[in-house]
């Protein structure tokens, strides 16, 4: 059994020394761990990863996760509601195959087997209905 201090594992928890006894299993464990966040640490200096991945597309802002502003859910509301008022110009079957296609995620070949279709002209009405789409968003703005 070894002794550590649980105020240098936890900093922000314990603010006294606290020491523990534990197995020299978990003393490697932990001492292996701070090599591997060390060796971490170093590759990521060299290869120069401590910059900023931010470039003004997102990236960053994806990666953190971080929530959303009230302005950018309504922004967000907004869109769609707008997309969906054009969604609902097109023509039925036009509709039904992009909603498919986009929001389930499904492929051509899956929605041509689906509507016993052929696949090409599956293919040709998502095309011009997206092209529709865009037309129709085009003008709303």
């Amino acid at each position: 059994m070894q002794k550590i201090n649980l105020r240098e594992l936890y900093p922000d928890v314990y603010k006294t020394d606290v020491f523990v006894d534990v197995a020299e299993e978990v003393v490697a464990a932990i001492r292996g761990q701070e090599q591997d966040d060390a060796a971490y640490e170093r590759r990521k200096f060299r290869h120069k990863a401590h910059y900023s991945l931010n470039r003004e597309d997102g990236i960053e802002n994806d990666a953190l996760n971080r929530s959303l502003t009230p302005e950018e859910v309504l922004e967000q509301k907004l869109l769609r509601e707008e997309v969906y008022a054009a969604l609902m110009q097109l023509t039925a079957i036009q509709a039904r195959r992009i909603y498919a296609r986009f929001y389930l995620g499904m492929t051509v070949a899956e929605i041509a087997r689906i509507e016993g279709a052929d696949r090409r002209r599956v293919w040709e009405s998502i095309r011009r209905g997206l092209k529709k789409l865009a037309r129709l968003l085009d003008t709303a703005q």
